[in-house]
C-alpha cells in the first residue's frame, strides 16, 4: 500500500512539474513576439472547441520537429473564452493533447480590436496561421485550416 501511494504521489508530482504553464497575453504581446523573433515563427490562433484547429496542430508540431535544426518556433494562441476555462480546463486540454509548442491564452475578446493587428484581412474566423521570418522579410497569413501537405510546403518557404 505504501509503495502504491508513493507511486501515485510521484506520478502527480511529475505530471505537475512537466505540465506547461499557459501564460495570459494581450495582442500587443503576440505582436511583439512576431516583430522581435530572430528565428522563423509560426503563430496559430485556435480554440479547444474548433475541430479544424485541433486537427492541424499535430501536423504543425510534427513537421517543425523534423526541422529542429532550423529553429522554427510555434506559438499556439488560444482564443478560448473565459478566465475560469483557462484556469481549470485549458491546461488539462493541452496536456491531454500532448502539445509541445508554446501555448498562450489571449486575454481579449474584441476581435475587431485584435484581428487587424495580426492581418488586416482577418475576419475573426479560426484556425488562422501566420508564418514570419523577419530575417528574410517573409510573412504569410492563412485564414483557413492548412492541410498537412500545404503546411509542409509553406514551412519550406518559411525556412529557406
Amino acid at each position: 500500500m505504501k509503495k502504491t501511494c508513493l507511486f501515485i504521489f510521484l506520478l502527480i508530482i511529475t505530471s505537475v512539474s512537466f505540465s506547461q504553464d499557459i501564460k495570459k497575453v494581450k495582442i500587443e504581446d503576440v505582436v511583439n513576439m512576431i516583430d522581435t523573433s530572430s528565428t522563423p515563427i509560426i503563430i496559430n490562433f485556435w480554440a479547444s472547441w474548433c475541430q479544424p484547429c485541433i486537427h492541424e496542430i499535430p501536423w504543425f508540431e510534427k513537421a517543425v520537429a523534423e526541422l529542429k535544426d532550423k529553429q522554427v518556433k510555434v506559438v499556439l494562441v488560444s482564443l478560448d473564452f473565459g478566465k475560469d476555462y483557462r484556469e481549470k480546463l485549458l491546461d488539462l486540454f493541452v496536456k491531454k493533447q500532448g502539445y509541445t509548442s508554446t501555448v498562450v491564452w489571449l486575454d481579449e475578446t474584441n476581435a475587431d480590436k485584435f484581428c487587424p493587428k495580426i492581418d488586416s484581412s482577418w475576419d475573426g474566423s479560426i484556425p488562422v496561421t501566420l508564418m514570419v521570418n523577419n530575417q528574410k522579410k517573409y510573412r504569410q497569413f492563412f485564414e483557413y485550416q492548412l492541410k498537412e501537405e500545404r503546411f509542409k510546403l509553406e514551412l519550406t518557404k518559411l525556412v529557406e
